[in-house]
């Protein structure tokens, strides 16, 4: 599980130039996202967090609108348009009272044009003792973070423990969490500026494949082999379901890929107490090889029938 904030300098991510077109841009991340991409790399923590910071550099850099306000005003981008209504309020001010809305506070008009944004944002909305004119508040950035959990750790409600900023939150997982799905938890992103709210956290769950079972939605999907005699004859077999093994009759006549439904032995369905999906088994059967010459006489007599 890996934290990673939005303060980040999203060209040296690409490792490109600030003045790269968008396919240069698109080049980069392709190449870059191939390289790190979790499948590549199953056991790879740190490559699983670049391949995150690669994604939101590109999601910022691919938007003009998004990159236009992230060159303008670095790590403030997304308080650009706040920044933009207060200082028009500002020029407003000066025009009908005449005064310079930041005399005193060592800033002229000029310094709206030709300053570090960053600097400037400091003081008007987070420099204690340079302005104190300014007490409007303002959110905390938010915070992303992926939770990879194995198919089977998702079926049960459980408990982990994520590192945000050095500090180790306890978060409950409910049982049917699907791949994909993004949970919000209030409050635990980055400190408001001027005493605004904490920004929040969101987690993206990617549910890992499982080497016996498929997902889809709240069902599962198995496979499971049985012998040619079996499948003539009939019998039973054991197969192995999330909530133990059980045994299955087999009906004599069973022809390959033949499916059976199991009810209520699927997955979990998020926050709904004891309510489950489907399993459905597919039968494949398996044909007998290296027969011995009694064996092979015997289907010869069979064919013959």
């Amino acid at each position: 599980t890996y934290i990673y904030m939005a303060f980040i300098d999203y060209y040296k991510i690409l490792n490109i130039d600030k003045k790269a077109s968008a396919d240069e841009i698109k080049k980069a991340y392709r190449k870059l996202a191939r390289k790190y991409h979790p499948d590549l790399n199953p056991n790879d923590k740190e490559a699983n967090k670049q391949f995150q910071l690669i994604n939101e550099a590109n999601e910022v850099l691919s938007d003009s609108e998004k990159r236009k306000k992230y060159d303008e005003h670095g790590e403030h981008w997304k308080h650009a348009d706040e920044f933009e209504k207060a200082k028009q309020s500002q020029r407003s001010q000066q025009q009908h009272t005449g005064q310079n809305p930041f005399e005193g506070g060592g800033y002229s008009n000029a310094d709206f044009g030709g300053g570090d944004f960053s600097d400037f944002f400091e003081s008007m909305f987070g420099g204690a003792g340079r302005s104190q004119r300014s007490s409007t508040k303002y959110k905390g950035q938010d915070y992303q973070a992926e939770l990879q959990l194995p198919l089977r750790e998702a079926y049960t409600t459980h408990k982990r423990t994520l590192t945000v900023n050095g500090k180790n939150l306890r978060i409950t997982i409910p049982a049917g969490i699907a791949h994909g799905q993004v949970i919000k938890l209030k409050g635990q992103g980055a400190a408001g500026v001027n005493g605004g709210p904490h920004g929040d956290l969101y987690i993206t769950f990617n549910i890992t494949d499982d080497p016996v079972f498929k997902r889809l939605n709240d069902d599962l999907y198995e496979t499971v082999e049985i012998d040619l005699y079996t499948a003539v004859l009939g019998g039973e077999a054991t197969i192995e379901t999330l909530s133990g093994k059980v045994k299955l009759k087999i009906a004599p006549g069973t022809q390959n890929n033949n499916k059976v439904r199991l009810k209520g032995k699927g997955f979990p369905v998020y926050k709904k107490e004891g309510e489950f999906g489907n399993l459905f088994v597919t039968y494949t059967v398996k044909i007998p090889v290296n027969l011995t010459e009694k064996q092979q006489e015997l289907f010869k007599e069979l064919a013959k029938s």
